[in-house]
């Protein structure tokens, strides 16, 4: 099969992700992942089947968090790929009493493999790269904690601000757009594509 096709075989399953996943449509969202996939979010890391569990008792709960995707480049090795994708993750949450959307622009950057001629997920890591928060009322104001957003990346500050706010643990090592992190990240993706154990480069 040409890689051409490939790549839209893979391109299929971020799609699906977003819309399965934003839908609450649950059991179609456990299929863009393999069954050892794992998710890395701010709020969550861990276990594909764990993530959807958590993320349906977060829509349950009126959690509101949405994406949206942009273009994507993906870079196919036999059976395995990494697709990353300009997405931006949108979040409705209260802030010291204050309905706000804080919105943050990045990337997906999944590892994909194809197996029994399958194509899905065996790992996502986003790559946060900048991010804002606004109050739903332009008439209104909330007053941020500057020590609060310190602790985190610029990247993702203000989306960690709502959710620590929400009574959410933040992961305050996530990868930005330049730094350590995402260097890492980087190669562990040029090592996956190598045929290396996931983890074998750090």
């Amino acid at each position: 099969m040409d890689a051409m096709h490939e790549r839209l075989r893979i391109r299929e399953v971020v799609e699906n992700w977003v819309l399965w996943r934003d839908a609450g449509d649950w059991e179609r969202f456990r299929t863009v992942w393999h069954d050892d996939g794992r998710m890395m979010a701010t709020w969550f890391q861990g276990p594909a089947a764990r993530f959807i569990d958590v993320s349906r008792e977060g829509w349950n709960k009126g959690v509101s968090i949405l994406h949206f995707l942009g273009g994507s480049s993906i870079d196919v090795a036999g059976e395995r790929a990494i697709a990353q994708t300009k997405m931006t993750i949108s979040q409705r949450a209260t802030v010291d009493g204050i309905l706000c959307d804080v919105v943050c622009t990045g990337r997906f950057y999944d590892f994909f493999e194809k197996r029994r001629d399958v194509w899905a997920i065996v790992l996502r890591q986003p790559i946060y790269e900048k991010d804002r928060l606004d109050p739903v009322d332009p008439q209104a104001s909330v007053q941020l904690d500057a020590d609060w957003l310190g602790r985190f990346p610029e990247g993702y500050r203000h989306l960690a601000y709502a959710q620590m706010k929400n009574g959410f643990t933040v992961k305050h090592d996530m990868p930005t757009l330049k730094g350590a992190e995402v260097d890492a990240l980087y190669r562990r993706g040029a090592a996956w594509l190598a045929g290396q154990p996931l983890d074998s480069a750090i």
